[in-house]
C-alpha cells in the first residue's frame, strides 16, 4: 500500500495566487504519464513473470505511482475548474499505446530493463525535487516533495534488481551504456510531449511532436538547477555501473546542465 494517501495532503493550504501557470501546465501533463502505470505494469510482469519477490514491489509499484497520477489530477481540478482528469487521462491512454505483448525485455535482458526503468525513476525524482523547489504554491510544494521521495525510494528497489540480475546476466558496461543513452534520448519520444498535448492544449488543436516537445521541455528544463543536474547524472552513472562522483560524472554533469539551460529558453 502506498505510504502516503491523498487525505494527508494539506488542501485547505492551496494559494492560487502563488502557482505559476507554467507549472500547473507541467502538473496536468504529469498527472497523465504517473497514472499509466497499469500498462507499464503488465510489460515488466511479462518480463519477470517468474520474480515473485519482484512481482510484489511491481504490484506497490503501481499503486503509488497511479496514486500520483491521481493526486496530480486532483490539484489540477482545484487550480484550474476547466480542467477535467479522467476524460483527460482516457484521451491520453488511448492515443499513446505502450506494447505489451512480450515475454522479453526490449532492453535485451533483464538488467537492461532494470537499468532503463532506474533512468526513468531518476528523471522523475529529479523533475518533483526541482518542481518542488521551483514552486511558492504550499500544496503543489507538499505533493512534490512527497511524490519525489517516492520516486527516490523507487530507483532504489530498480537498482537492487540489477544487482540481483548482473551477476547471472553479466551484461557488460558497454552494453549498459548503450541502455542508459538510448533511454535517455527515449525521454525526447512522445509520451511527454503527447501528454502535454492532452492536458495543454484547446479542443480541436491537432498535435504536433516537435511543437509539443519543445513546448513542455521549455517549461520542465526551467523549473532545473545544477545541482539537479548534478545528482541525476550522479544517480545514472551509479545505476549503469559507472563512479557516480567522479571526473567523468561531473563533465557529464556539466554537459547536462548547460544542455538544459539551453533547452530551457529554446
Amino acid at each position: 500500500m502506498p505510504r502516503w494517501t491523498p487525505d494527508d495532503i494539506h488542501w485547505d493550504r492551496f494559494d492560487p495566487s502563488r502557482l505559476a501557470p507554467d507549472l500547473l501546465q507541467l502538473v496536468k501533463a504529469a498527472a497523465l504519464t504517473e497514472a499509466n502505470a497499469a500498462r507499464y505494469t503488465q510489460y515488466l510482469n511479462n518480463v519477470f513473470h517468474d520474480d515473485a519477490d519482484l512481482a510484489v514491489s511491481l504490484a506497490e509499484w503501481r499503486l503509488e505511482e497511479e496514486q500520483h497520477g491521481h493526486i496530480l489530477g486532483r490539484y489540477a481540478e482545484m487550480a484550474d475548474p476547466t480542467y477535467h482528469f479522467a476524460p483527460t487521462f482516457k484521451a491520453f491512454i488511448e492515443g499513446y499505446v505502450i506494447p505489451i505483448d512480450v515475454d522479453q525485455s526490449i532492453r535485451g535482458s533483464r538488467v537492461g530493463e532494470l537499468l532503463a526503468r532506474c533512468i526513468v525513476e531518476t528523471g522523475t525524482s529529479s523533475f518533483y525535487s526541482a518542481l518542488a523547489e521551483a514552486t511558492e504554491e504550499p500544496v503543489l510544494m507538499e505533493i512534490a516533495k512527497r511524490i519525489a521521495a517516492d520516486e527516490f525510494r523507487h530507483y532504489r528497489t530498480f537498482l537492487d534488481g540489477i544487482k540481483k540480475y548482473q551477476p547471472a546476466e553479466r551484461v557488460s558496461l558497454l552494453s549498459r551504456i548503450k541502455v542508459t543513452v538510448g533511454r535517455v534520448r527515449e525521454s525526447e519520444d512522445d509520451e511527454l510531449a503527447f501528454a502535454y498535448h492532452c492536458a495543454n492544449d484547446q479542443p480541436g488543436i491537432a498535435y504536433d511532436h516537435a511543437r509539443c516537445n519543445a513546448a513542455y521541455a521549455t517549461r520542465a528544463y526551467r523549473i532545473y538547477r545544477a545541482h539537479h543536474a548534478e545528482r541525476a547524472v550522479g544517480m545514472i552513472f551509479k545505476a549503469t555501473g559507472l563512479a557516480p562522483q567522479g571526473w567523468l560524472a561531473r563533465r557529464v554533469a556539466g554537459w547536462a546542465w548547460k544542455r538544459m539551460q539551453a533547452r530551457a529558453v529554446a
